[in-house]
């Protein structure tokens, strides 16, 4: 029997290196698990959208779909518009839903990862201060969760983790990095937890003149890739589970 598909449901932007982001990580999932099949989607600016795949895998007779929301937290859109588009998805399709990528200790991988690649070593952690920068959200629940996130990779060693927000919530990411100044952190560096670029990324680089280091996105990163992956087996053993196999 062939595995479900994954559908990548990524959020979308007017931004062309977005989308370019997401197929590189898609083509990244592909490297790491071979014959697995992974459509991608977009809920807005970019084709194909979500339902549209959906509709097609239907009428080539495709009969499970593991969709997996392309978002660090779960926030309105893991809330409220995916679940709204499954809805519609054609009766013949059985959709099992994936969670959204984090929190996981993988993502913490990438982010060391991006801020190595950005000139920092391992033994630069207890002299640097990173302020952990996300889009921001007006969900209290998403909130929360990168302040934990930030948390727990101050425990791996860096001088001290504050998270920081592009949209929505404050700290903005100057304050964060004077923050971060102000507390005697020798060296400073904006680590993004975003996916990929776009306007609240840029807003996030705009933030980060006064730092020492900025990574880069998360993007194709191979432990995102992983964390997928991951996502799609749970989906997977979650449905097995509840049906008592």
């Amino acid at each position: 029997m062939s595995r479900p598909v994954l559908l990548v449901i990524a959020h979308g932007s007017r931004d062309p290196r977005h989308a370019a982001t997401v197929h590189a990580l898609v083509r990244e999932v592909r490297a790491q698990r071979p014959g697995l099949r992974v459509e991608t989607s977009f809920l807005d600016f970019n084709v194909p959208g979500p339902l549209a795949v959906l509709e097609s895998l239907a009428a080539e007779g495709v009969r499970d779909v593991v969709a997996l929301p392309l978002l660090l937290t779960r926030a309105f859109h893991a809330k409220s518009d995916i679940p709204a588009v499954l809805r519609q998805a054609p009766p013949t399709l059985r959709i099992h839903r994936a969670d959204v990528l984090g929190p996981s200790p993988l993502l913490l991988s990438a982010l060391d990862r991006r801020l190595y690649e950005a000139g920092l070593t391992p033994a630069d952690k207890p002299t640097t201060g990173v302020v952990l920068a996300s889009a921001g959200s007006t969900d209290p629940e998403a909130i929360a969760v990168i302040a934990e996130i930030a948390r727990e990779w101050r425990h791996t060693g860096w001088c001290a983790v504050r998270p920081a927000f592009a949209s929505a919530s404050l700290p903005r990411t100057e304050d964060a990095v004077r923050a971060l100044r102000a507390l005697g952190c020798p060296r400073v560096a904006v680590a993004p937890y975003v996916l990929a670029p776009g306007r609240l990324p840029d807003r996030i680089t705009a933030g980060a003149t006064e730092a020492d280091v900025l990574a880069g996105v998360l993007g194709p990163a191979p432990e995102v890739a992983r964390v997928l992956i991951e996502r799609y087996e749970e989906a997977l053993a979650g449905e097995l589970a509840a049906l008592g196999a």
